[in-house]
């Protein structure tokens, strides 16, 4: 039965449409705006910060304009790095599905325990938190030698990820919890069904999921190089 697509659905992030798909979260719509739900994140010292940057005068020191930044050479670091860390998620034998299919002694009836699924769930977790921290900050750098904008763009990221850092890398800490009872799920239902066709069939489904979760988490992670990316593209574009 095909699941109903609820109104502004699209306007979540994927991250948040994974996580419903996998029927382990059912969130429902915020009618709070964004700037209300910022504000409930952010103290009153991250709120004077934002507001300089945001109303501040341009920052001093020479308009660059740009000179000597290559965004072509940061698009092709950003794609690496995306494609280094979807490859290392594909490649991970612990969640590889048809690897799971395949082993005959998954079954419904095996001890099969979540430990060692949360294990390389967090160590992937560490990889995309770092190269995704690294490239942040290397495209931030250059955005900040730039044009006025693109200078108070800089800062204002800059701000925000100090800001919203820990409340953030806290959620995500979340998922592999979030996963787990995804996993119970998905056991118990093999088990009390007493009908699993095949060894590995409902462990092969969990995999697809961890990795769908991962991947999702890799695009949020990534969102604010990238839009700091796009930004100096059109800053490139302009000037041409």
């Amino acid at each position: 039965m095909t699941r109903a697509v609820p109104r502004g659905r699209f306007h979540r992030s994927r991250l948040i449409r994974v996580l419903e798909d996998i029927a382990v979260a059912d969130l429902a719509e915020s009618r709070q705006s964004l700037g209300d739900r910022l504000g409930q994140w952010l103290d009153f010292k991250d709120a004077i910060s934002l507001y300089s940057v945001l109303h501040g005068g341009s920052s001093d020191g020479m308009d660059l304009s740009g000179e000597g930044m290559d965004v072509a050479g940061l698009r092709a670091e950003f794609d690496r790095v995306r494609a280094s860390l979807m490859d290392a998620i594909r490649s991970d034998k612990q969640l590889d599905p048809s690897t799971v299919a395949a082993s005959a002694h998954f079954s419904t009836e095996s001890a099969v325990e979540f430990i060692p699924y949360h294990r390389s769930y967090l160590a992937h977790q560490r990889s995309m938190q770092t190269a995704a921290a690294n490239l942040r900050t290397q495209v931030r750098m250059v955005a900040s030698t730039c044009s006025p904008a693109l200078r108070r763009l800089a800062a204002l990221d800059g701000e925000l990820e100090r800001a919203l850092g820990v409340r953030e890398r806290g959620l995500l800490a979340a998922l592999p919890t979030v996963l787990g009872k995804r996993f119970e799920m998905l056991m118990t239902q093999a088990t009390e069904g007493g009908d699993d066709p095949a060894p590995g069939i409902w462990l092969a489904a969990f995999c697809r999921d961890v990795q769908a979760v991962l991947f999702a988490e890799l695009d949020l992670r990534l969102q604010p190089a990238l839009g700091l990316l796009e930004a100096l593209d059109k800053e490139g574009t302009g000037q041409r």
